[in-house]
This record gives C-alpha cells, sequence and structure tokens, in this order.
C-alpha cells in the first residue's frame, strides 16, 4: 500500500512538474514575441499587435484632444479625468489603450451646477474668446443704449496669459449640451456666436447679451462710400486748382491737379467725364502744355468726323439747321431768285432739308444758289467743291435749279464784299435775295481784336434780307479766368448730362444691336468733340483760344452797334422745333424756349445753344 501511495505520489509530482515546465516553456515563448525596445522601457507589446497599438494611440489622442482644432480641453471634462478615472497599469499598452478609449467614449458625470452669474447691466456686453485660441476681450462701451439695436465693439488689449488661461475654454456641444458650441451659428436667449473675430486669431467667441444676429451668423461689416461728399470734393478741388491758376501759384495747383483723378475715379456718368476733361485741360495749363491747333490732314479729318457724330448723337445741330431753314424758308417766300451765303457749311448737311421745301414751295422752287465757306485744307484738296457735287446731285433729283461755288477762307475775316456777289449778274433779271447763315462760327472771330465788325460790315454790304445766327447760350469769354471756368463747368456738365439722357433713351428705343452700338460710338465721339472745346476754353489763352462763346444779350449787343435788328423768330418755327424733339429718342429732358423773338435749346431748365434771325437796320 505504501509503494503503491509513493508510486501515486511520484506520479502526481511527475505531472506537477510536467504542467510547470509547460507554463514555463508558454511565457518563454510569450516574452520572445514581446517586442524588445518596448519590453525595456517597462511596456509589454507583443510584435504582432504593433499595428493595432499604434492605431490606439492615434485614437487617444484625438480623444484627448491632442490635436490643432481643439489645443483645450474643457474645465469640467479635464476634472473628471483627474477625479473619477480609473487609472491602470500602463505596463501591458494594448489592454491600457483599450481601457482609455473606453472610459474616453463613455459619457461624463454632471458638473456639479455652476454657481448663479452675476446680473450684466443693460449698458453693457462682454466678448470672450478661448484662451488657447489667442483671443482677446472685446467690452462695449457704458454709454450704448440697451434699446438701441447697434452695438459698437472697442478692443482693448488681450489679458496676460494667465488670466487668458484662467477663462472659461469652449467645448463641443456633442459632449456637453449645455453649453453652446461657438462658431456654428447656434443661438440662445442670452448669447450668440460670433467668429473671425481680431483678425482671424480668434476662432470662436461668445457673444452675452448681446442682439440676434444676421441669418449667417455673424455681423457683416458694411463700408457706405458717400459719392455725393466725393462729388463736392471734386467741385471744390477743380475750382480750388482754378483760383490758383489764376493767382499764378502753380505749386498749389500741380498738387490740386494731381488729386483730380482720383476724385473722379469716385464718380459715375457724365460727372466722372466732364470732370476729367477738365482736370486734363488744368494739368495741361499747370505744365504748360498747350494743344496745338488742327494743322494736317489727320486733325482736319477728324474734327469732320467728331463734327458728324456730334449731329447724330443729340438734337442740337438738328434744331439749329431746323430753326435756321425755317427763318430763313420765311424770309424767301415768292421770290424767284435766292442765295445763301453759309459761313460754315463743313459737309452741307443743312441745306437738302431746306432744298426739298422749297422744292414743295406752291408755284414750283426758286432757282437756288448756295455759297459756302470753309477753312483751307492740309492736303490742297478742294474739300468744299465735292460738298457741292453732291448737293448738286440731291437738287437734281428733285427738280431744282442749283449753283454752287466754294470759297475757301482761313478766317471769316478775308472775306470780302464783292466775294459773295454773283458773278455777271443781269440787270434785267430779278435781283437775288440774299441770306446769310452762321452756325457756331461767330464766336471764334472774337479772338482776332476787329475781326468780328469786319465780317458784320460785310454781310451789311450784301445787303442780306435775314441773317441767321446760332451760337452757344453760354459765357466763355469772362475777363477772369476764374470766371470762365465756373461757367465751363457748369454749362458742359449740363451737356455731358443731355450726352447720357439721350444715349439711354435711344438704347432703350432701339432694340437693334447695331443702332445700339452706332448710337454708342455717336456719343463716346460726341465727349470727345465736347471735350476739345473745353480744352481750349480752359487750357488756352490769346488768338488760340478760339471757343469764346457768349450768351444771347451779349450777341444783342454787339450785333445791334454793327447796325443790325432782331427778326422775330414766329411760332411756326417753335412748334416745328418742338415737333423735332418729339421725334428725337431721349428728348424727354430737351426744352424748347422763345425768348425775346429767339429760340433756345436746353437740357431741362438751362439754355444751351440759342438761334437768333437779323436784317440791316434802317439809316
Amino acid at each position: 500500500m505504501k509503494r503503491e501511495y509513493q508510486d501515486a505520489g511520484g506520479s502526481g509530482g511527475g505531472d506537477m512538474g510536467s504542467s510547470k515546465d509547460k507554463m514555463m516553456a508558454a511565457a518563454g515563448e510569450q516574452d520572445e514575441d514581446v517586442d524588445e525596445l518596448l519590453a525595456a522601457l517597462g511596456y509589454k507589446v507583443r510584435s504582432s499587435d504593433m499595428a493595432d497599438v499604434a492605431q490606439k494611440l492615434e485614437q487617444l489622442e484625438v480623444a484627448m484632444g491632442m490635436g490643432g482644432a481643439a489645443a483645450a480641453a474643457d474645465d469640467g471634462f479635464v476634472s473628471h479625468l483627474a477625479t473619477d478615472t480609473v487609472h491602470y497599469n500602463p505596463a501591458d499598452l494594448s489592454s491600457w489603450l483599450e481601457s482609455m478609449l473606453s472610459e474616453l467614449n463613455a459619457p461624463p458625470p454632471p458638473l456639479p451646477p455652476a454657481p448663479p452669474a452675476p446680473r450684466l447691466a443693460p449698458t453693457s456686453s462682454a466678448v470672450k474668446g478661448g484662451a488657447a485660441a489667442g483671443g482677446g476681450l472685446f467690452d462695449l462701451p457704458p454709454a450704448v443704449d440697451s434699446s438701441s439695436s447697434t452695438y459698437s465693439l472697442k478692443p482693448i488689449p488681450s489679458p496676460p496669459p494667465a488670466a487668458a488661461a484662467s477663462a472659461d475654454p469652449s467645448t463641443d456641444s456633442a459632449r456637453e449640451p449645455k453649453r453652446m458650441r461657438t462658431g456654428g451659428g447656434s443661438t440662445s436667449s442670452s448669447s450668440s456666436s460670433s467668429s473671425s473675430l481680431d483678425g482671424g486669431r480668434t476662432r470662436s467667441s461668445v457673444v452675452e447679451a448681446a442682439p440676434p444676429p444676421a441669418a449667417n451668423g455673424s455681423a457683416v461689416p458694411v463700408v457706405v462710400a458717400d459719392t455725393q461728399e466725393a462729388g463736392i470734393r471734386l467741385v471744390h478741388a477743380l475750382l480750388a486748382c482754378a483760383e490758383a491758376v489764376q493767382q499764378e501759384n502753380f505749386t498749389a495747383a500741380e498738387a490740386l491737379v494731381k488729386q483730380i483723378p482720383m476724385l473722379a475715379s469716385s464718380q459715375g456718368g457724365a460727372m466722372r467725364k466732364v470732370a476729367a476733361y477738365f482736370g486734363e485741360a488744368l494739368a495741361r495749363r499747370v505744365y504748360r502744355f498747350r494743344p496745338a491747333p488742327d494743322s494736317s490732314l489727320l486733325d482736319a479729318a477728324f474734327a469732320d468726323l467728331l463734327h458728324a457724330h456730334f449731329y447724330e448723337s443729340c438734337p442740337y445741330l438738328k434744331f439749329a439747321h431746323f430753326t435756321a431753314n425755317q427763318a430763313i424758308l420765311e424770309a424767301f417766300a415768292g421770290c424767284r431768285r435766292v442765295h445763301v451765303v453759309d459761313f460754315g457749311i463743313k459737309q452741307g448737311m443743312q441745306w437738302p432739308a431746306l432744298l426739298q421745301a422749297l422744292a414743295l414751295r406752291p408755284g414750283g422752287p426758286p432757282s437756288f444758289r448756295l455759297t459756302g465757306v470753309g477753312p483751307p485744307q492740309p492736303d490742297e484738296t478742294d474739300a468744299l467743291q465735292q460738298v457741292g457735287w453732291k448737293l448738286a446731285q440731291f437738287a437734281h433729283t428733285i427738280r431744282v435749279d442749283f449753283q454752287y461755288r466754294g470759297l475757301v477762307a482761313a478766317t471769316l475775316a478775308d472775306l470780302e464784299p464783292f466775294m459773295l456777289q454773283p458773278d455777271g449778274e443781269d440787270t434785267d433779271d430779278e435781283p437775288e435775295v440774299v441770306a446769310v447763315n452762321s452756325v457756331f462760327e461767330l464766336h471764334r472771330l472774337l479772338a482776332q481784336p476787329g475781326a468780328l465788325e469786319k465780317v458784320l460790315g460785310t454781310v451789311r454790304a450784301v445787303r442780306p434780307r435775314i441773317v441767321t445766327v446760332v451760337e452757344q447760350e453760354a459765357n466763355h469769354n469772362s475777363g477772369t479766368f476764374l470766371d470762365r471756368f465756373t461757367e465751363s463747368l457748369h454749362y458742359y456738365s449740363t451737356m455731358f448730362d443731355s450726352l447720357e439722357g439721350a444715349g439711354s433713351g435711344q438704347s432703350a428705343a432701339d432694340a437693334s444691336p447695331a443702332a445700339a452700338a452706332a448710337g454708342g460710338t455717336d456719343q463716346v465721339m460726341s465727349e470727345v468733340y465736347l471735350g476739345r472745346q473745353i480744352c481750349n476754353v480752359v487750357a488756352c489763352e490769346g488768338a488760340e483760344r478760339t471757343e469764346r462763346h457768349e450768351n444771347l444779350g451779349q450777341w444783342r449787343t454787339r450785333l445791334g452797334r454793327a447796325g443790325f435788328e432782331p427778326v422775330h423768330l414766329g411760332f411756326n418755327a417753335y412748334k416745328q422745333a418742338s415737333t423735332l424733339l418729339a421725334l428725337f429718342a431721349g428728348g424727354d429732358g430737351y426744352r424748347v424756349e422763345e425768348k425775346d423773338g429767339c429760340l433756345t435749346l436746353g437740357w431741362h431748365t438751362r439754355p444751351l445753344i440759342a438761334t437768333s434771325a437779323w436784317r440791316a437796320a434802317a439809316p
């Protein structure tokens, strides 16, 4: 029995030794699978679990808010980890990571009740930003009325780092539903979100006791540019520069003329364009860079082109031709032989309408002779003769006996009475009835002393039945530069306004793209046409300043002294001119007025051109 017991005991001891050997062998195998580098640091991680451990470490880093997107942890969450978390031995790194992740993913316990917040005064509010995000403190000025919906935030220096670190950091709404997530556009009865403050350094903040935000969750600053104030400053700069030029204070004028382009750029439409032309003219005068007269073939052709575009874009030249033709037509009533002397025939656009009206006259048309005066051409071509050929062809088609002669003269003062008389006139025939026509020509004679008086004497020697005169209704021939500049600024501002109005009316009335493009070209070229006049009025002096416009009262005085008396333009001329404007697209702003027997065309309340008729007074 004893032996058997011993055998049994020996056998059991062998089994226990065998089990122990197996356990040690397994442990050795396990130790062999552990990463040696981490094992030297006290962490047991099997080589097969390295990828899993690395993934768990990344998840733990994100969960603990170590990334750049959440640089600061919530204070309640940190205290929860410090007091209630069960800390495991991290020797087994994989198991420790699993326990930490499960702890972080679990919902935190409720925070202790916060102390009651102090009651905010109705006239103040604060904006608090996250300390770790570089936020600053913003206070409303105490003078703000709580009833007002406008709040003005005034920045003050950021608090020191220690004080900033003690500020309540923000938390994600997913972890703490009782706190509002800033920067997300949510609102409550006592707070609202605000973002991108302080130049973008503060990513989120809470506005306490602030007014409700806009629909997009953030207030958008609006900068309003007062174009009216800029326009007033522009006019003041132009007038101040003109005054400095008059006083010959070119240092101040140069400083002012440099401001005009910047101020003009803030304006739109006609004001910007007219200011640009006046600014250029002032700059030419300040820097003594006067425009050269049109002396080349290209300059002359360009001037004719601008004149044609001005005729098409606005009714001023049409009004001038129409009213003058009406006065001449009435003066030729019952005459069999008529003669018209045109002091500026240009392309001859005025005369086809008169020829057609004479052709329709009861009893048949009279014999019509036309003398056209024009400047010499730079290439010495006979441009006047080409105009005569075109008019002769037109007269032939409507069966009007037509004769034409062109007179080349550098200035109207070169004309003599014999040049305007018919060659070899038969005394047995009915004498010719003469009409002299001048459209925007007489004012140029004022640049030459005595030239106007000589021309009017020549006209009187021809014994015309009627003299028609069309001139700008303005006084650009004043003795002082500042007065001339001020008057021309008002005049051409109105002119440019009328071009803008006529251009918009044509665009609305005509749906054709080609016609709209042509109308836009006409307007641009007409602006250049007027801009050349502005440059001459402002930048030139002496004989070079030929745009010496005068008003109707001044012309009445000059013509009266030369022995002429006014002829009242009839009601038909007024009625026909009004009909012409009614047919003109965009003509709502134009006004025809009768003034002391003369007709004026203006834009709204400002007369711009005037037509008058005269005859030689009885001796």
